[in-house]
C-alpha cells in the first residue's frame, strides 16, 4: 500500500481507495472490479448478490434495536472515466493509477483519479466492514458503466431491493444535498467516407490546452469544446486554400467536454507560409475569445514532407464541416423555475473521422419534451448529410419532491454537526436516481458525496478533509435515521 495514502482519515476508507486504484475501472472494463468487491462482501460473510452484467448488492442486516427502522440504500458506480495527458503512455485497461497528495487533495499522476466514483465504493466498503456503527438495514449498491449511459442502473432490479431510503453517494460538492438531476441521451452520428488520391504537404493542426470537464456540471462555464473549434478553424482554411481533409478528431468520452483536437490535412506548398500566419493569428483570436480557464489554450501547426495519401472527398468535407460548424453545443436553455440551473444542453464528446465520420453527443435536459427536441434537430442534421444514427443510452430526469422525510433528516442533521443547514439543490449532471425513481416511487432519495474538482479530466482531485467530514456524517445519518 502507497505509505502516504496509508496514513489518511479516515484509514479503512482510504485503504480501498489504494485498492480499488490499482484494478483497471474503465466503462466496460468492470469484471474485476466487480469481482473484488463482491469478494469483499463475501469475506465479511455478508449476502452478496451479483447479476449477469456485474452489478453488485450486499446486504448487512440491522444492528441490534435497529431490526424495526427503515432500511436505507446506498448506491455509488464502480467505473470512472478514463483520461490521460497528452504525453502519457498509461494503459487503462491493464495498469493501476499512480496516486499522488498535493495538500489537502487525492490526485492521479497524468490521468483522471475516479473519485467520481470510487469514493462510493470506499464508503460502502468500510461501512459494511464496521460492526460498530449503528445502522438499520443496509442495501450497498454498486453499479457498472455509468458513466457510459448508466446501463447498470438500468439493467439493475430495483424491485428487489428492500430499502426506502435510497442515499446516492456520487456528487461533488459538500454543504449540498442534491435532490434532482437532468436526464439525457446520447445519439451516435455516422457515414461513410469517400476517399480519392491526392498529393501535397501533411499538416498535423493541434488544438490543446483547453480545460474540458464534465459535460453537465460545467456545461455553463463556458469551456471551450477543441472538437467544435477545430471544425470552424478547418472551414475557414477549407474556404480560403485549397486543402484536402485527411482526419479529425477529438475527445473520446461523450460526457467530457474535449480539451484536444487535432486535424491532418494535405496543403499546397506555396501556401505554408500563409497557413501558417493563419493559424498564429488564429490562436491569438481564440484566446481573446475564451474564457479564464481556457486561456492557456496552444493551437500549432506542423508541416511534414509532401506525400501521395488518401483524402476525404470534397463532397464529404463540406458535409462534416457543415455538421461541425451547425451543430448545437453548450447551454440551449436555462431553467425558469430554478435560478441558474442550466435546463437543456448538448456537447460534443467523440469526433473520429479517419475511416469513417462518427460523432457521439450528450444531450441533457431536466424536461423531457426538450432532451427530445434537442435531440431530433441533431438527428435531422445527421440525416441532412446523408448520415446514419444510433442511440446509444436515454435515461430519465430525477424529479425533485417538494417533501422529503430523509431530505429533512438529514438536513438537520447536517446543520446540528456543523452548525449551518446544507443547499439543497438541483443538478445539470445526470444521476443514476433517475432510473430507481422511475421504477419505485415509494423511495425517498437524495445524493451527497464530498468535494472534488475537475471530474473527468486529468486534473480530478478529492478533498482529503471533506472525505473524512463526509464519511463522518454519513456515519451519523445511519444512526440518527429511523
Amino acid at each position: 500500500m502507497n505509505e502516504l495514502i496509508k496514513e489518511l482519515e479516515p484509514k479503512r476508507v482510504f485503504y480501498y481507495f489504494d485498492k480499488i486504484s490499482e484494478i483497471p475501472r474503465g466503462s466496460y472494463n468492470t469484471q474485476r472490479i466487480s469481482e473484488y468487491i463482491a469478494s469483499v462482501g463475501r469475506s465479511l460473510n455478508l449476502n452478496v448478490y451479483t447479476d449477469e452484467i456485474g452489478n453488485v448488492i450486499i446486504k448487512k442486516e440491522a444492528s441490534k434495536g435497529r431490526e424495526n427502522d427503515t432500511g436505507v440504500i446506498l448506491q455509488g458506480h464502480m467505473d470512472m472515466v478514463c483520461e490521460k495527458t497528452l504525453n502519457s503512455n498509461h494503459d487503462f485497461n491493464n495498469d493501476g493509477l499512480k496516486l499522488f497528495i498535493d495538500g489537502d487533495f487525492l490526485g492521479a499522476k497524468n490521468t483522471t483519479l475516479g473519485g467520481d466514483d470510487g469514493v462510493a465504493v470506499c464508503y460502502m466498503l468500510a461501512l459494511l466492514e464496521d460492526d460498530s456503527i449503528s445502522h438499520p438495514t443496509l442495501e450497498c449498491v454498486f453499479t457498472v458503466d455509468e458513466e457510459v449511459g448508466m446501463l447498470g442502473a438500468k439493467a439493475l432490479d430495483v424491485n428487489a431491493l428492500s430499502g426506502k431510503y435510497l442515499i446516492n453517494l456520487d456528487s461533488e460538492e459538500d454543504g449540498t444535498i442534491w435532490a434532482g438531476c437532468a436526464g439525457g441521451i446520447t445519439i451516435r452520428s455516422t457515414f461513410d467516407l469517400k476517399k480519392v488520391s491526392s498529393e501535397g504537404i501533411k499538416a498535423d493542426i493541434i488544438l490543446s490546452g483547453l480545460a474540458g470537464g464534465h459535460s453537465g456540471s460545467e456545461i455553463d462555464k463556458e469551456h471551450m469544446n477543441a472538437s467544435i473549434i477545430m471544425g470552424r478553424i478547418c472551414n475557414d482554411m477549407f474556404n480560403i486554400w485549397p486543402c484536402r481533409l485527411v482526419s479529425l478528431s477529438g475527445g473520446n468520452k461523450d460526457n467530457a467536454i474535449p480539451l484536444f483536437a487535432k486535424c491532418t490535412m494535405l496543403i499546397n506548398p506555396d501556401d505554408i507560409d500563409e497557413i501558417n500566419d493563419f493559424i498564429k493569428e488564429y490562436e491569438i483570436v481564440l484566446k481573446e475569445e475564451a474564457c479564464l480557464d481556457d486561456s492557456n489554450l496552444s493551437l500549432t501547426i506542423d508541416f511534414d514532407t509532401q506525400v501521395i495519401c488518401d483524402v476525404i472527398s470534397e463532397e464529404d468535407t463540406k458535409n462534416i464541416f457543415f455538421f461541425l460548424n451547425l451543430l448545437p453545443n453548450g447551454v440551449f436553455s436555462m431553467s425558469s423555475d430554478v435560478k441558474g440551473l442550466v435546463e437543456t444542453s448538448n456537447n460534443l464528446g467523440i469526433l473520429d473521422i479517419s475511416e469513417k465520420f462518427l460523432a457521439e453527443v450528450s444531450v441533457r435536459s431536466s424536461i423531457a419534451t426538450k432532451k427530445i427536441m434537442l435531440a431530433n434537430k441533431i438527428i435531422m442534421l445527421t440525416e441532412s448529410i446523408g448520415g446514419n444514427i444510433e442511440i446509444l443510452g436515454d435515461y430519465p430526469a430525477w424529479e425533485f419532491k417538494k417533501e422529503s422525510k430523509l431530505r429533512d433528516i438529514m438536513v438537520d442533521i447536517y446543520d446540528k454537526m456543523y452548525g449551518k443547514k446544507p443547499e439543497v439543490v438541483v443538478i445539470h449532471a445526470g444521476l443514476e436516481c433517475g432510473y430507481f425513481a422511475s421504477v419505485r416511487d415509494d423511495l425517498d432519495i437524495v445524493s451527497i458525496g464530498p468535494n472534488m474538482r475537475d471530474i473527468h479530466t486529468t486534473n480530478e482531485r478529492l478533498s482529503i478533509s471533506s472525505t473524512k467530514k463526509l464519511y463522518e456524517y454519513l456515519i451519523e445519518v445511519l444512526a440518527r435515521i429511523s
